[in-house]
């Protein structure tokens, strides 16, 4: 093992076999789960519509910082965040305002999770602009960029060529001195690594250890052209966590996952308890510092389980 491993737990899915009134309860159920089993983080993601590799837009979707509000409430420790916000969804300066109110609520336990968008289907089902790629990573500039500004500025101006804000002010103010951190999903190594060298605190990426580890280099090298100590940026990694009780339940269910739609091998851990220690300590010796993990078909006995096997590693 090499070092300890910071674990996250993502909730992604509310196709949760209850009625939608006794959904939230179901939710809270798994959040507190993961905070007494010493999960560090709880996640939820940030879209509209259901993503297609969890049956699409026909499922339920809770909106997200309403869906944190309450979580903040119902837990005392574990920090919160989205993974993450779609920067076309909300303009930055009310976004920055929705995080403070959030930190505000949890006492301080809040994480900003930001990224460029992707779900073209959400998008146009709501109405919601969806810019080309190029104008999401400028937009995604300027939005990291507001936010910082009002976490740290009792005033803050920006002036952008898709935002802009005027002697913004942000009250009540973060509870975190410099307010919450800021994440920045993706592994885009020509913007996306550059904007987290240059911004955020932490950064998220999918993938297997080889890809990671080759991220994380470009990573590097990107901090040092803008003069970035590279130990002051969190590197996580996101992916689906299946623990099963034997080699052949393994083997059934990557037959099983291999068929469904939308599913990234690359972005999943299956495997019994032994094995998935093993794959932890090869993502630790690629580099990355915190494990987030979802899982999708499971309630909140699994999350227990997987908080007794991997928390304080």
């Amino acid at each position: 093992m090499i070092g300890v491993m910071r674990i996250g737990l993502q909730i992604p899915n509310f196709t949760l076999g209850v009625p939608d009134d006794q959904l939230f309860e179901a939710v809270v159920d798994q959040a507190v789960a993961a905070e007494e089993s010493g999960f560090e983080s709880l996640w939820v993601m940030d879209h509209f519509y259901q993503l297609p590799a969890l049956g699409g837009p026909t499922q339920p979707m809770l909106e997200a910082y309403t869906l944190l509000g309450g979580l903040a409430a119902r837990t005392s420790r574990i920090r919160l965040g989205t993974m993450v916000t779609g920067v076309t969804y909300r303009n930055p300066a009310l976004l920055a305002k929705i995080v403070t109110t959030l930190d505000v609520i949890s006492a301080g336990r809040t994480i900003l999770g930001i990224g460029a968008a992707w779900y073209d289907v959400e998008h146009e089902g709501l109405g919601v602009e969806f810019p080309p790629v190029a104008q999401r990573m400028d937009r995604l500039e300027e939005a990291v960029q507001i936010c910082r500004a009002m976490f740290r500025d009792e005033v803050a101006t920006f002036e952008g060529r898709y935002y802009s804000i005027h002697e913004a002010r942000n009250l009540p103010r973060p509870v975190q001195p410099d307010g919450p951190p800021i994440l920045i999903g993706g592994g885009g190594e020509k913007r996306t690594l550059r904007l987290v060298a240059l911004y955020a605190d932490y950064c998220n990426i999918v993938g297997d250890a080889a890809t990671i580890k080759h991220k994380i280099a470009v990573l590097h090298e990107h901090c040092a052209e803008v003069g970035r100590d590279p130990a002051t940026i969190t590197v996580s990694r996101l992916s689906t966590l299946v623990l099963t009780d034997s080699p052949e339940e393994t083997e059934a269910t990557w037959e099983f996952l291999r068929g469904v739609e939308g599913m990234d091998a690359s972005g999943v851990n299956v495997g019994t308890e032994d094995e998935i220690l093993a794959q932890v300590d090869e993502l630790a010796a690629a580099g990355v510092d915190y494990c987030i993990f979802n899982m999708p078909t499971s309630g909140a006995d699994a999350v227990r389980r997987a908080g007794g096997l991997l928390v304080g590693r």
